[in-house]
């Protein structure tokens, strides 16, 4: 693999995107959430047993422990670590040298604090993937130090290769279990059929895309293995067109996930981590960068390798193609202008496939991580200078250490696929994962296991009345209910009251506690519970007076058909009435009452007073001024200023890099008419040939020192805000060595041209010289011969 310092810089300025995204989106629902009148208050948490600080830091490690020693409360706390996580990740994302490993270990622990009190409300995959990612980030990321300029590692291949090892399990894993739970709809590849009209919360892109034909559904199933199961192996190919190819193949399906669905910054982290199959050349081709002139001749041995690894890659394309096309049964029929297919394997065929791939694949993992361990040894041995290269080979030590302690911990949960695997791990790393599992280091990950909805998308409406014979819809902002509003698009806010909605409605009632503390919350009417419902008090039916009784009807919803004419119909959706989902309750109902002692959702004592510190109040004054906007528009709203803020750094660098350029070459200009009037001197009074080479090596300094300046420069540049992308970049001795070569050889070629020029001169002087002298000659022997004839 290449040359990996921009696809490192790209990597980290995504996560920095995406940490901003992960914070700001939970801000805003933190009081309805977690706040001392929310759903399900974060202090519940954190109950205090008289242990230590630092025994209660070890059994849940967050910082909120350190709330009441600010005279903050668990609510204030988590508001807090959310605002400074979004302004850190904020500035890192238009300042590359905050991009250190130091701030992600910030980032790391702040989101970690919050994931550890954030219940039901924070157990999304995405939020392990996040966790999982994010201390990748500190270990990826450079180590800025303030007496030195920022410089590319050796090591960075070997932490990169950890990012592309967690983006194989996730695909992988997310492919195979759609097979090892039996679905019906999956194994029948009709699942897209239904997946559309029954994700969380679709956008209006998926209407249209529910109405594709059904042959079409079918093949996007079997595209959908194929980019899952068999692609992911080409992450570790040797070929770099491999993973290229792997690398847009995975950049399509999550593009296509984020255009009909909302599911928030999870598709942007897998596009993040897709940056680990990227290199400095083909990033520099997509942003039409001029290329560094590499070419050499080839000897016939490396022709010839050539042309084998160009088989290679297409005998392996032709391999996949066939291996789908036989395994699906893919047919064309030409009549119709359809291409048919269905699984033409069983599940025990199946299981039997996957625990003969298991510990190749581990084996492939182990392989892959060994090669690029010794690659950076070497590159670390070949450092000039004793303590140079004794500091690269510390760094090397540790983060091949690192590398692989991470790698054998990760192996636990992706053996979790195959019972026989795990259970021939050593016992030690699964006692090394069960210590680390609390800080989310490693996770097992399986997405869309089994389609829900296939009998009709289940969704749960709450009605309110005053009186218990007028019942009122409640509608919520995001999720589907009334059937006239289009579907929302709020990616990469993430709505995570309207989520739970949805997995609640696939289920009873008490098997999502958290309902009830809902519907109590609602019939005592607290506004932060209303705001995540509706973040305009003025669309909830029940502004001016809380409901005095609730209930909830499960319904089946579907998307309407287009009309026989080819016309959009009035409607989005349509619905049937299912059953009821929650009996009738008021304030003070036994019912009720009961549901909330028994899953411990009653408070027993009262909240702690607000503080009339600083500190809580400024937190309080925020809090009014930014959670009146919803979730979307927040999020949004960074968004926009990140983009604007980059290109007009942009902008400004291209400015600033065309004055600099005119500067130096007006500079150059000037120098160059003063060495000309200096040679035009020189020629009538020859300096000797010490003080030429003087001069030449003044310029040369000269143009080093400018060449260093303009390195200075470049290197300040941000990553995506401007500059030519040559920041972190470290040198190769033999680089350095063939440029210092070049330059002596240009130094010296330019001496001899000079040195030539004044010889030339000198004898062209010499002779014009000489010719004078002739001439006298001839006029004296003229004169004499003159006055000889007069005598």
């Amino acid at each position: 693999m290449g040359e990996i310092r921009q696809p490192v810089q790209a990597f980290l300025w995504c996560m920095s995107v995406i940490y901003m995204f992960a914070f700001s989106s939970l801000y805003v629902q933190i009081p309805g959430l977690y706040g001392n009148e929310g759903v399900l208050p974060a202090r519940w948490m954190l109950r205090y047993t008289g242990k230590g600080f630092w025994e209660q830091l070890r059994d849940s490690p967050t910082l909120l422990w350190l709330g009441p020693k600010l005279g903050l409360d668990t609510q204030q706390g988590m508001e807090l670590i959310a605002l400074i996580g979004t302004v850190l990740s904020l500035l890192s994302t238009l300042t590359h040298r905050l991009r250190d490993c130091r701030l992600y270990l910030c980032l790391w622990i702040l989101y970690l604090s919050l994931y550890q009190v954030g219940q039901v409300f924070l157990y999304f995959q995405w939020d392990n993937l996040l966790l999982e990612t994010g201390f990748l980030c500190v270990l990826v990321a450079p180590l800025y130090l303030p007496w030195g300029r920022p410089r590319g590692c050796f090591h960075d291949n070997v932490t990169l290769w950890l990012v592309r090892w967690l983006l194989f399990r996730l695909m992988f894993a997310s492919g195979v279990v759609k097979l090892t739970s039996r679905c019906p709809t999956w194994w029948g590849l009709t699942a897209l059929t239904y997946h559309y009209e029954t994700q969380c919360i679709p956008t209006p892109l998926a209407w249209f895309a529910h109405q594709l034909p059904v042959w079409w559904q079918k093949l996007s199933v079997v595209t959908t293995f194929l980019i899952e199961i068999p692609v992911p192996f080409l992450f570790f190919s040797p070929i770099r067109r491999h993973r290229l190819t792997a690398f847009y193949l995975q950049i399509l399906l999550q593009v296509l996930i984020i255009l009909s669905g909302n599911y928030n910054f999870f598709n942007l982290l897998t596009i993040a981590l897709c940056f680990s199959l990227l290199d400095d050349e083909h990033i520099n081709f997509l942003l039409r960068r001029p290329a560094q002139d590499t070419h050499r001749p080839q000897s016939t041995l490396r022709k010839a390798l050539s042309w084998a690894c160009v088989c290679l890659e297409v005998t392996v394309y032709i391999l996949l193609v066939y291996w789908t096309s036989l395994h699906f049964n893919l047919q064309i029929d030409w009549e119709r202008k359809e291409v048919m297919s269905k699984t033409a394997f069983t599940y025990h065929q199946f299981m039997a496939l996957l625990k003969d791939m298991m510990m190749p694949s581990i084996w492939i993992g182990v392989l892959s991580l060994t090669w690029e361990i010794l690659r950076a040894m070497f590159k670390s041995a070949c450092m000039r200078g004793i303590l140079l290269r004794l500091w690269s080979t510390l760094q090397w030590g540790v983060m091949a250490a690192a590398a692989v302690n991470m790698f054998a911990i990760s192996l636990v949960p992706f053996t979790f696929l195959d019972y026989d695997a795990n259970s021939a791990l050593w016992p030690g790393v699964k006692r090394a994962f069960e210590v680390t599992d609390r800080y989310q280091l490693a996770n097992s990950y399986g997405l869309f296991r089994r389609m829900t909805g296939v009998g009709g998308r289940p969704e749960v409406v709450i009605e309110g009345s005053w009186d218990r014979n007028t019942w009122t819809e409640i509608e919520f902002m995001y999720k589907p209910g009334n059937m006239s509003a289009p579907p929302a698009f709020v990616t990469p806010h993430q709505p995570r009251l309207d989520w739970q909605m949805w997995f609640a409605a696939l289920g009873p009632y008490h098997q999502s506690p958290w309902f009830s503390s809902l519907i109590y919350r609602l019939l005592q009417g607290k506004k932060d519970v209303i705001r995540l419902i509706q973040s305009d008090e003025s669309n909830y039916p029940f502004k001016d007076h809380p409901p005095t009784y609730l209930r909830a009807h499960r319904y089946k919803y579907w998307f309407t058909e287009p009309k026989e004419d080819g016309t959009y119909p009035d409607r989005w959706w349509r619905r049937v009435y299912a059953e009821e989902f929650y009996p009738i309750v008021q304030l003070g109902d036994h019912f009720l009452e009961n549901m909330l002692s028994q899953h411990g959702l009653k408070d027993k004592a009262a909240a702690r007073r607000p503080s009339k510190a600083l500190l809580p109040q400024v937190l309080a004054s925020v809090r009014e001024s930014v959670c009146a906007l919803p979730g979307h528009v927040l999020t949004w709203s960074l968004a926009i200023a990140v983009a604007g803020a980059c290109v007009l750094k942009q902008l400004l660098s291209r400015k600033h890099t065309h004055t600099h350029t005119h500067t130096h070459t007006q500079a150059h200009d000037k120098a160059s008419e003063m060495g000309r009037e200096s040679a035009g001197q020189q020629n009538s009074h020859p300096a000797p040939a010490h003080t030429q080479e003087k001069q030449m090596e003044e310029e040369e300094s000269e143009e080093g020192e400018t060449e260093e300046e303009e390195e200075e420069e470049e290197g300040e540049e941000d990553w995506r805000g401007g500059g030519d992308g040559k920041e972190d970049v470290m040198k190769t001795d033999e680089e350095q060595e063939s440029k210092r070569e070049k330059e002596e050889d240009e130094g010296q070629e330019e001496m001899e041209e000079k040195n030539a020029a004044a010889d030339e001169e000198e004898e062209e002087e010499e002779g014009g010289q000489e010719e004078e002298g002739l001439e006298e000659e001839r006029q004296e022997v003229n004169s004499d011969d003159s006055l000889r004839k007069r005598k």
